[in-house]
């Protein structure tokens, strides 16, 4: 299985999601673009939140695959890429081979831009599951749905939907009957993520998230 982790905005929990997802599914991990933080990258953040496992404990060792594209700026790929001096190719960014469960993380929403004409959403293949995390604020629903809209109208389908932070059930309940989407599960505003917490979420959803 390859799941597609994208966000209706940026910071709106794609990197905690990507890692439980990681935990419960024993899944490997790719970002295919990283703009900024390349000393604590959300491959390592990832990695730092997996719980510590041996072969013996876990059937299938969790790779991370390297990113195509490593930019020095914390900013939107097109300019990230334009101030290094280079241009993000679609056909460069190749999906890593692997005979487990993969998990993708886009960077930002859909419509975040590659180059001139390439957006996140042209990184979605026609086999991937396509998780939405919504988090909520003034405008989340709107944002919410047009996502979902977006991703529809290229003709793939949202497998499921995770909603982070502070829980408000009037805006779930809105969203999960407008779209029809199955709610994977939620993730409070917790304190604190460690491996702890993150294996917890990860023992919720793994049902839910094999279901799909």
């Amino acid at each position: 299985m390859k799941i597609f982790v994208t966000g209706i905005s940026t910071d709106v929990g794609k990197t905690i999601t990507s890692a439980i997802i990681v935990e419960a599914l024993e899944a490997d991990y790719w970002k295919p673009i990283q703009a900024g933080d390349l000393d604590n990258s959300d491959s390592h953040k990832v990695k730092k939140l997996l719980s510590c496992h041996t072969e013996r404990s876990r059937s299938t060792i969790s790779q991370f695959h390297p990113n195509t594209y490593k930019l020095n700026t914390p900013a939107s790929p097109h300019l990230a890429a334009e101030i290094d001096g280079i241009s993000i190719d679609l056909k460069k960014i190749e999906e890593p081979k692997t005979e487990n469960h993969l998990v993708i993380e886009g960077a930002g929403g859909i419509f975040v831009p590659l180059n001139e004409k390439d957006l996140i959403i042209d990184l979605i293949q026609p086999d991937y599951k396509v998780i939405v995390v919504s988090r909520h604020y003034l405008g989340s629903i709107n944002h919410t749905l047009l996502t979902i809209e977006a991703i529809r109208n290229r003709s793939f389908e949202v497998a499921g939907i995770i909603f982070s932070g502070s829980e408000n059930k009037a805006t779930e309940s809105l969203i999960l009957n407008k779209t029809g989407i199955k709610c994977i599960g939620r993730i409070d505003e917790e304190p604190y993520f460690d491996q702890n917490v993150v294996q917890e979420y990860a023992d919720l959803f793994r049902e839910n998230l094999l279901k799909m």
